[in-house]
């Protein structure tokens, strides 16, 4: 009987150590679980625009968009629009496709919570936008209104409308030493709307609010 206590006692140690190990691992901004399903966006739209991510051993490796009326699909790697490879979630990803003529795509990477914006024309004359610096209402401190996108070059907060185009720039008085894999140790949350932009940023190690009101166009 003893023998039979000590074993199961022995057990739940490691039980618990196991279990404590797997907990102390480092928080991750989503979860980074493996899936290698493709992720396709479309559009209720006679020619049918899509874009698809193709995911190769858990991370993205390639990008397909096409419509009915393109003779061959456009297709890049999709580190060629990040820079590096990122961990995505497919619930911390947003789009917006406007008919034939581009689409957006707005996501977050789950290990270092950088937000990322990519603009793809249908259309080969038209360049590829794309930003690592961008505030993405995927994260719960940056708030921007659906319609938009904002985005940062250190010293600027920049700020268009997907559907039209339209732009807006609030200044943030100087250049701020922000490092894009931690956004939060500079900025600790922006509120955008089509009227008006709010940021709370770190300048000469004090917090300040910068407000402005805005008029796309």
């Amino acid at each position: 009987m003893r023998i039979i206590v000590f074993i199961l006692l022995v057990v739940v140690a490691a039980s618990s150590t196991t279990l404590t190990s797997c907990s102390s691992g480092p928080a991750t901004f989503c979860d980074t679980a493996c899936n290698n399903d493709t992720l396709r966006y479309t559009l209720d739209h006679p020619d049918k625009p899509f874009v698809a991510i193709g995911i190769k051993n858990c991370l993205p490796d390639t990008i397909t968009w096409s419509h009915n009326r393109l003779i061959a699909k456009r297709k890049l790697t999709f580190s060629s629009l990040t820079g590096e490879d990122v961990h995505l979630n497919k619930n911390f990803i947003r789009h917006y496709i406007k008919d034939t003529s581009y689409a957006w795509l707005i996501f977050n990477d789950c290990v270092k919570g950088q937000g990322y914006l990519v603009k793809i024309p249908f259309n080969k004359t038209d360049n590829i936008f794309r930003k690592n610096s961008a505030f993405n209402s995927l994260d719960p401190k940056f708030s921007v209104a659906e319609n938009l996108v904002a985005y940062t070059d250190k010293g600027n907060m920049f700020i268009e409308e997907m559907s039209t185009g339209k732009k807006a720039i609030m200044t943030f008085g100087q250049q701020i030493d922000i490092d894009y894999n931690d956004m939060h140790d500079k900025v600790d949350s922006v509120n955008v709307t089509s009227e008006k932009a709010w940021a709370k940023v770190k300048i000469d190690n004090e917090w300040k609010v910068i407000e402005q009101k805005i008029t796309l166009k």
